[in-house]
């Protein structure tokens, strides 16, 4: 099943949403797939389906939706199309749109709500930290999250143990940036694991960029579908 659904979020918006599903009734678990910068495009969508393949009932919301047309995407070529819409979001809103997307998983009858966890991408891998701190989640992966050490003080808060997948080239995200986001983790006691790929670079994981890393990838791929198996007891 694919489909587009708008939800009412807290802060009397509403935003658009990618959702796809496995056939069946379930109850499933379920995760929350958070966008690239560059919208909930062909690449998104592809990823929310593959989550799907793989037995989840999957949602991509469009995090840009106050600021952005409905159903926005901008080329990987040009961030300038990007930067208004990144540059207004905030906690807040990004808060109440997590929420709103738990609260469609929670109501549509085919999930099984204590097995929900959240994914993201660059500026997704952010907000899937943002996810994990305020709801009650099984678990979070990150790939490679742009500005995440922005909301490292989250970390008391997380919920559930936290995937962490970098690439080791990547200078929008050196070392330094990681570690204070684990050194967040372990002050807060919480559980995590973290992957560097020294051979791979931002955005690796997407075949539609120019770093795309086959290798690392599948690599990636693997680890986090097992992690979410022990994690969401699957």
């Amino acid at each position: 099943m694919h489909q587009h659904v708008t939800l009412s979020v807290g802060d009397a918006t509403s935003m658009q949403c990618y959702v796809a599903a496995p056939e069946g009734k379930g109850p499933f678990p379920a995760i929350i797939v958070l966008q690239e910068a560059f919208g909930v495009n062909g690449h998104m969508r592809h990823v929310t389906d593959q989550w799907a393949a793989q037995g989840y009932v999957a949602i991509s919301p469009e995090l840009f939706h106050r600021t952005a047309p409905v159903g926005f995407e901008a080329p990987y070529t040009d961030f300038s199309q990007v930067m208004p819409h990144y540059q207004a979001i905030s906690n807040e809103g990004l808060e109440a749109d997590l929420k709103a997307c738990f609260h469609y998983l929670e109501t549509i009858g085919s999930v099984d709500s204590k097995k929900v966890a959240a994914v993201g991408y660059c500026l997704g891998g952010r907000v899937a930290f943002v996810a994990n701190a305020v709801l009650p989640l099984a678990a979070g992966i990150t790939y490679y999250g742009g500005g995440i050490d922005q909301v490292a003080f989250m970390a008391p808060n997380i919920s559930g143990p936290h995937l962490f997948l970098w690439g080791g080239l990547d200078t929008h995200i050196p070392a330094p940036v990681r570690d204070r986001v684990l050194e967040a983790m372990d002050a807060a006691g919480k559980p995590y694991a973290n992957v560097v790929f020294s051979y791979a670079n931002h955005a690796f994981s997407c075949d539609e960029r120019p770093n795309y890393n086959a290798e690392a990838t599948a690599e990636a791929w693997a680890l986090a579908l097992a992690f979410l198996k022990n994690k969401l007891a699957l």
